[in-house]
């Protein structure tokens, strides 16, 4: 409990001496996601430090020809997806925005209101959702997602709306298909274990987190399909 106690207080002193260069950040959009994601990264150094949690990458087998394997034919030329991964820490979220380029997360509203972060958070391109009222605006988060698509990001989304804890299989949200539908991307789900290792409440336990990506689903799968692949490979 000890390292766990060190590590969130240090967690602490580390966002607030980061926090200056959110400020400056915030002058253009490319300097506010160079200081968001290297402090992202940052996190994953002071959790291997700190409490001895490591990370690995796992991505879909590959067949002879170095191709991956996918279950479908549904691929774009250009390659874009929506990301929809489990989300039981700040790992996985560290983890992807580090190996993915161009990465922006659908959020809670409330998380773009906080101080500082909040605004380095919208200033490279986060998108906020009040869900609070119950339904969401559809209609203009397609046109946010979509012109952020084009302009080169991917979409990471976080299905279930929550972090979930070991063996917690949690519905998935509808907003992922109306998104994918609508946009014609193709899903790639993405599973962890990151919660055995830095779980939502308690101590935190050293060891190697995993991050799957799995094989590409269509944009018309189902959420028993999506929901199957994230949690293929979760804890």
């Amino acid at each position: 409990m000890l390292r766990t106690l060190l590590f969130k207080t240090t967690l602490f002193i580390y966002f607030v001496l980061w926090a200056p260069l959110l400020l400056i950040g915030l002058v253009s959009k490319r300097l506010s996601r160079f200081f968001v994601y290297t402090d992202a990264a940052g996190v994953l150094v002071l959790a291997r430090l700190i409490t001895g949690i490591k990370y690995q990458v796992h991505y879909p087998k590959t067949d002879d020809s170095g191709i991956p394997e996918l279950p479908n034919g549904n691929v774009r030329n250009d390659g874009k997806s929506i990301i929809a991964a489990k989300h039981m820490s700040i790992l996985e979220i560290a983890v992807i925005s580090k190996v993915v380029p161009n990465t922006f997360f659908i959020m809670k509203r409330e998380l773009l209101w906080i101080p500082i972060y909040g605004w380095a958070f919208w200033r490279c391109g986060m998108i906020g959702v009040n869900r609070a009222r119950g339904k969401t605006n559809m209609a203009k988060l397609t046109e946010q997602v979509e012109r952020s698509v084009l302009n080169g990001g991917t979409l990471v989304i976080f299905p279930e709306g929550t972090r979930a804890k070991p063996g917690q299989r949690i519905p998935l949200k509808r907003g992922l298909l109306l998104l994918a539908h609508r946009l014609k991307l193709p899903i790639l789900p993405v599973g962890t274990d990151a919660g055995l290792y830095w779980p939502k409440h308690g101590r935190m336990h050293s060891g190697t987190a995993n991050v799957y990506f799995e094989p590409l689903l269509p944009s018309n799968a189902s959420l028993d399909e999506i929901s199957e692949a994230i949690n293929r490979h979760s804890a």
